[in-house]
């Protein structure tokens, strides 16, 4: 058959042509003629075509723009490998699928069959890709303002019935909304996170995050933490001093022991300091109680070889633009280390000053605690036990006449 180009086609451009045969015996038809489609989806591009029957399909294939005289193939165009799947025939079906879309994907595709006869290209389907974009205003407020989260796609999808929104990667509960606005009343301290949202069918399929920050507003009644003496120059040129109250955001600041259970001589011990203070702590600091200076500085404090003069209550502070704030002490008990002993104990006539009083008697001071072992005449004793290291020689001084053996 013959077929004409006119008028001249620029390059780059899709030439129409006319054919001698009669147009119903040639067709290309789209379901629709314009897609919005979310990135990382998948999409159908739904097509059908007629041609007449005489003749045999030689090539089809769909295309987006042309290289030299002729459309280039999306089947073998860079970048779109493992992108697109013809799902058509070679009958009437000329359905496209595009997934995992990616933004550069937004094109427009149009469909090409070329016969033993002649050849057809059906007119551009406009296919946009966008992601779902969260959108804040504001995103940093005070304690008791609102804040208002808005779902946005650049082009119009199709009827979307629900939205869905999520604070730290995780579904707020009761959210779900048929408007792509989400208003968070009165906000406090605990709305400060990474927000995002989705729309339904494509809950797999979130926006990127938006970060809320929330920082304390203060109504006065607050304990004083400091004070900050600040000059102001009125219009008069005096100047004049005010004590401008300072306060800290968050409560719970708290002392966590590790390891816990028992604390045994010589070991190690190390203190974290918590505090969910908005603006964040800037400076933690460690002290003992009854003791004037601090111990250290550091948001962790560690007590390597602890002995019991380390025994006592700790406290930190936390300190950050608005004030500081003390956590209540925790008491750091320190056992004696235990060291088993194989005692062979001789029993001397000795006089021990017990209640004022002289006794011939023995006395055992098993950590701290007082053991009285009955006296006599010269007796021998063997006995095996668990005695505190740090006891061993009060025992030696209160009687020069035991012989330990290990």
């Amino acid at each position: 058959s013959v077929h004409f180009m006119w008028p001249p086609q620029p390059v780059g451009t899709f030439p129409n042509y006319l054919h001698l045969e009669p147009s119903a015996c040639w067709s290309v038809t789209y379901t629709q003629q314009s897609i919005c489609a979310l990135k990382g989806s998948t999409v159908d591009i739904s097509c059908s075509y007629t041609y007449p029957s005489y003749h045999e399909i030689k090539k089809a294939f769909w295309f987006t723009k042309w290289s030299g005289m002729d459309a280039e193939d999306l089947s073998s165009a860079p970048g779109y490998e493992g992108h697109i799947e013809y799902l058509g025939d070679k009958e009437s079906d000329c359905t496209l699928r595009v997934t995992d879309l990616r933004l550069r994907d937004s094109a427009r595709y149009r469909f090409r069959l070329i016969t033993s006869g002649d050849q057809i290209a059906g007119s551009p389907v406009s296919l946009t890709v966008t992601d779902v974009v969260l959108e804040m205003d504001p995103t940093s407020v005070s304690e008791g303002e609102n804040v208002t989260l808005t779902c946005r796609t650049k082009c119009t999808l199709d009827p979307i019935t629900a939205y869905s929104w999520y604070k730290n990667g995780q579904f707020i509960p009761n959210s779900n909304t048929s408007s792509p606005v989400y208003i968070l009343f009165s906000v406090s301290s605990e709305d400060t996170g990474r927000y995002s949202c989705s729309v339904e069918g494509h809950e797999n399929l979130p926006s990127a995050e938006g970060t809320l920050n929330v920082t304390c507003k203060y109504k006065g009644f607050k304990p004083l933490v400091w004070y900050i003496n600040i000059v102001v120059t009125d219009i008069e040129g005096e100047s004049k001093s005010h004590c401008v109250e300072k306060y800290i955001c968050g409560k719970n600041t708290s002392v966590s022991v590790s390891p816990s259970g028992e604390i045994v001589e010589g070991s190690s011990v190390t203190l974290t300091c918590s505090s969910d203070a908005n603006p964040p702590v800037d400076k933690y600091t460690w002290y003992k109680k009854n003791v004037t200076s601090p111990k250290a500085s550091g948001q962790s404090y560690s007590i390597t070889s602890i002995s019991s003069e380390d025994r006592g209550d700790y406290y930190c502070e936390a300190m950050n633009i608005r004030g500081t704030e003390t956590s209540i002490p925790v008491h750091i008990n320190v056992m004696c280390k235990y060291v088993m002993f194989c005692l062979f104990l001789v029993l001397c006539d000795m006089t021990v000053l017990t209640d004022k009083h002289y006794k011939h008697m023995y006395t055992w001071i098993l950590c701290s605690r007082y053991v009285v072992v009955e006296y006599g005449p010269k007796v021998i004793y063997i006995m095996c036990c668990a005695i505190c290291s740090e006891c061993i020689v009060m025992i030696l001084k209160l009687n020069n006449c035991l012989n330990f053996t290990a």
